[in-house]
């Protein structure tokens, strides 16, 4: 049964929720970098220009890692050079370090992200750096970038729980935060790593920047809280959310994180609320539920399961 079929969901607004919202879509960089197998490149093209097909305005395409530590994104330089970059999507990449700048800016890059740690062990585990000497890595790479006149949006992780630290303090995130926004990103999201949070974290924290202008959210979906904590940060005035086309991802270095909030069931939960982000969910489960014929195996998201079988 398909969604043409079953109809969207009836459109009934709520209180304090933004009128618009801008979906972040991760699926094709912090999705398929989880894969066991090497995506071909030709398919995470075509993955990428489906989902342009499918109204989505903001492309996470890939990441200038190191192919050692990220080998199913090995390929960054051949994907953007094959790119049909569509006017008014933005296709964002991942940059850990100096290096990884030089690569995409060699590459035409626009826009660029960087991926800070909230705690100590995952800043060592993730990056080989303190959380202290992050900062002085991240440093160069961000004034390098607004030097070329780059967008740059800074990712901080384990915001609400990190697997060998336990609970992480609100003041702890806000510090990492401000430091990056002070370092000249242009905003920041702030991600539930290993899927821990729940909706009065995500108020309280959202509370306890000051202001949410320059913020986004990126929730795993672990223990099943995803879209509670996003219409959390919506009602705190959130209005950039980080999703993933069939629920594609994890983490790498957190293998308790399952897959991040499937952009399928976000569509569904904002046109059931009438918030407007312009993507057309019956292209995009056709597209979630193609990649999964390519993966070997079904889509995680509730929404694709329910309109494609």
């Amino acid at each position: 049964m398909g969604a043409r079929e079953v109809g969207l969901p009836e459109s009934v607004g709520g209180s304090g929720l933004p009128d618009r919202v801008t979906i972040w879509e991760v699926g094709a960089r912090d999705g398929l970098q989880n894969e066991s197998a090497v995506v071909p490149v030709a398919t995470k093209l075509e993955f990428l220009d489906r989902l342009a097909d499918a109204g989505a305005a903001v492309l996470e395409a890939t990441s200038f890692v190191h192919p050692k530590w990220v080998p199913q994104l090995a390929d960054a330089e051949e994907l953007l050079a094959g790119l049909d970059r569509r006017d008014g999507v933005d296709y964002p990449v991942l940059v850990p370090n100096e290096r990884g700048l030089e690569r995409a800016l060699a590459a035409g890059v626009r826009h660029v992200a960087i991926f800070a740690s909230a705690t100590e062990t995952f800043a060592r585990r993730n990056l080989n750096r303190s959380l202290d000497e992050q900062f002085a890595m991240f440093d160069p790479v961000v004034a390098r970038a607004k030097a070329e006149g780059l967008a740059v949006r800074g990712y901080v992780s384990m915001c609400f729980g990190d697997p060998w630290e336990g609970a992480v303090g609100r003041d702890q995130v806000v510090g990492v935060g401000e430091r990056l926004l002070d370092m000249g990103c242009d905003q920041l999201s702030l991600g539930d790593t290993i899927g821990v949070a729940t909706p009065g974290q995500v108020t309280a924290l959202l509370a306890a920047f000051g202001g949410v202008e320059r913020l986004a959210v990126h929730f795993h979906d672990t223990y099943g809280q995803a879209l509670a904590n996003t219409l959390a940060a919506l009602q705190a005035g959130v209005t950039t959310v980080d999703s993933s086309a069939g629920g594609l991802g994890g983490c790498p270095y957190a293998e308790s994180a399952t897959g991040n909030l499937a952009t399928e069931d976000l569509v569904w939960m904002l046109d059931g609320l009438g918030v407007a982000h312009g993507v057309d969910l019956d292209k995009l489960a056709d597209t979630s539920a193609w990649m999964a014929e390519r993966l070997g195996r079904p889509s995680p998201s509730r929404v694709v399961r329910a309109l494609r079988g």
